[in-house]
C-alpha cells in the first residue's frame, strides 16, 4: 500500500504541551511518521524539535535538564512581564544548526497571532528560533514578540490547533490538544482569572480546527494538571504516551490506515 502524507498539528499548553512528546512517542512506535508539521505555542516547541529529527525522549530528558520548563513557573508568579528572548541560549543549544526552517527534515508550520491585524500569521521559512518565541508568548505574562515590525503573542489566542494551514498539504491529518476544558475550575487570583479565560477562547477556536482533523487525539486526564505543573513533566509525558498507546489499540483499523 503506498504510503500516505501524514500531517501533524500540534495545541498549545504551557507545560502540558510535555504530553505532545509522549503521544508522539506512541505515534512513533506504531510506525505512524508525520511528513507535515504545524505547532502553536507549546506546541510549536515540541513541533519544531520533532521536526529536526529529535527522538520524543531526547526532548523531555533536555527540557528537564536545561530547565527550559522554569518559564512556566516565573510566568505563574507574575512578578512582572517576562522576555521570551531570555530562552535563546537554549532553544540555539538543542536546534544546533537546524535553526532554520529550511533546515528542518520535516516541513513545519508555526501560528502566531498579529497584535496590528488581529490575524493569525504563519511561519514556515527563515528564522525558527523567533517564531518559536512568538508563538509561545502568553499575553500579559510576556512582552510582545517582534518581527518585521510587528508585535506577536500566543497563536492559541486564535487558533490554537492549527489544522488549516497544512489541511491541504496531507492526506490524512491528526490533531493533538493537550487543553481539555473541564467545569470545575477554581478562580482565586489575577492568574488563574487569566488561564480560566484563554481555556474558554482555546476551547472556541480549537472546537473549528478540530473538524479538520481525521484523527483528534485530546488526552483528557491532562485536566488534572495545570499548563504550570513543570515538576510533572515526566508524568505528563506518560499520560501522553498511555492515552495514545490506548487510543492506538481501540482503533487498529484507523492507525493501519494512517500508517499506509
Amino acid at each position: 500500500m503506498t504510503q500516505k502524507n501524514i500531517g501533524l498539528a500540534l495545541s498549545g499548553g504551557g507545560a502540558r504541551g510535555i504530553a505532545h512528546l509522549g503521544v508522539l512517542q506512541a505515534l512513533t512506535e506504531a510506525g505512524i511518521r508525520p511528513t507535515v508539521v504545524a505547532g502553536t505555542s507549546a506546541g510549536s516547541i515540541v513541533g519544531a524539535l520533532f521536526s529536526a529529527g529529535k527522538a520524543p525522549n531526547e526532548v523531555l530528558n533536555f527540557l528537564i535538564k536545561t530547565n527550559y520548563l522554569s518559564i512556566f513557573r516565573l510566568a505563574r508568579s507574575f512578578k512582572g512581564v517576562l522576555n521570551m528572548r531570555k530562552t535563546d541560549k537554549i532553544f540555539k543549544k538543542i536546534l544546533q544548526e537546524d535553526d532554520t526552517f529550511e533546515k528542518l527534515k520535516i516541513p513545519f508550520y508555526v501560528a502566531a497571532t498579529c497584535l496590528e491585524t488581529g490575524t493569525t500569521d504563519y511561519f514556515s521559512e527563515g528564522e525558527l528560533i523567533r517564531a518559536i518565541q512568538a508563538s509561545s508568548c502568553i499575553p500579559v505574562l510576556f512582552s510582545p514578540m517582534i518581527i518585521n515590525n510587528k508585535h506577536y503573542v500566543d497563536g492559541g489566542i486564535l487558533n490554537n490547533l492549527p489544522t488549516e494551514v497544512i489541511r491541504d498539504k496531507c492526506d490524512y491529518l491528526i490533531g493533538v490538544h493537550v487543553n481539555p476544558l473541564t467545569n470545575t475550575h477554581k478562580v482565586s487570583n489575577v492568574t488563574d482569572l487569566l488561564v480560566r479565560t484563554g481555556y474558554l477562547a482555546i476551547s472556541a477556536n480549537t472546537k473549528n480546527s478540530a473538524k479538520f482533523c481525521d484523527w483528534y487525539i485530546e488526552p483528557y486526564p491532562l485536566h488534572e494538571y495545570s499548563i504550570f505543573d513543570v515538576g510533572e513533566a515526566v508524568e505528563m509525558f506518560q499520560v501522553g504516551y498511555e492515552y495514545t498507546k490506548a487510543l492506538l489499540r481501540s482503533q487498529r483499523l484507523a492507525s493501519e490506515e494512517v500508517s499506509g
